[in-house]
């Protein structure tokens, strides 16, 4: 009996545990920690480990877990040499520059000779060695963004979703280092048993991205319609025709990327389209 099993490292709480428990379970992957820091899967050989988010690097490079789910961000801090087994379109957000609100800011100049507080010294000094910048880097865990305001230093590197948290502390962005979401990482030297348990988990994972990327689409035509209406909706490799029970007519169903799906709809109209239905997509393989 193969009692081999894939462990994976998520953060323990927050909104990345969340969308990461979301992803196993639109995998078809059942899990409950019940308040525990390890559980197992029910229906998969997986087993996962809550961890505090800045350690799960750490984790799987030194074989403790087999593969994490961690900010991109917090991967090029830690520095481990980690490949990244996939992107997984969640917790988006940017490492940013940002300045007192009053400041004259014109470019990367400005930051010659000035104190930086950040979470992230790492990915900052690597930027700004990249960019021939000698400023100073002041490190700090937490509540970067309160440093200008109590002379800590002249400017933040910090993590940045929306923006209110420095519009809120009287700070402006101006400079983005680098563009980040929640990744999978990979120990790059897993046994062979436990690497096919991973190329399983990463089909399930690739067709619920596919799906989320793509809408469903029906329709009706006629006839005369169809080569034309075809051309815009080419599907994954050509659209499904089928004839209607009104002469003349028949329904068509493909799939449209999300990004662009209302240019499509507006063309498929002027095309002759009637009775467009939508739907959502729960799998898609390719």
């Amino acid at each position: 009996m193969n009692n081999t099993k894939l462990k994976l490292a998520i953060q323990k709480g927050g909104r990345l545990s969340e969308k990461s428990l979301d992803l196993l379970q639109r995998c078809g992957i059942k899990v409950s920690n019940g308040g525990k820091l390890r559980a197992e899967a029910a229906n998969f050989p997986l087993e996962v480990l809550y961890l505090r988010d800045d350690d799960i690097p750490q984790y799987v490079a030194e074989g403790v877990a087999d593969i994490g789910i961690a900010g991109e961000n917090v991967v090029l801090e830690k520095g481990f040499d980690l490949p990244v087994a996939e992107r997984l379109g969640f917790a988006k957000c940017r490492l940013s520059l940002a300045v007192k609100r009053e400041e004259n800011y014109t470019d990367l100049s400005w930051f010659k000779g000035k104190k930086i507080a950040t979470s992230y010294p790492v990915v900052l000094q690597a930027f700004l060695s990249e960019k021939g910048i000698d400023a100073e880097i002041e490190q700090i865990s937490g509540s970067v963004e309160i440093a200008p305001s109590i002379g800590l230093a002249e400017a933040v590197c910090d993590i940045v979703s929306t923006g209110s948290t420095l519009l809120a502390n009287g700070l402006k962005e101006v400079e983005t280092i680098l563009r980040s979401e929640a990744v999978l990482i990979a120990d790059p030297n897993l046994p062979e048993g436990k690497q096919a348990l991973l190329d399983k988990l990463l089909f399930r994972m690739r067709a619920v991205e596919n799906a989320g990327r793509n809408k469903y689409i029906l329709l009706n035509a006629p006839n005369d319609a169809i080569g034309k209406i075809t051309s815009i909706l080419p599907g994954m490799k050509s659209p499904t025709v089928l004839p209607l029970a009104t002469e003349g007519w028949s329904s068509l169903h493909s799939v449209v990327s999300e990004d662009d799906f209302w240019e499509v709809i507006d063309r498929l109209k002027s095309a002759g389209a009637e009775g467009i239905l939508v739907c959502p997509i729960e799998k898609m393989v390719l």
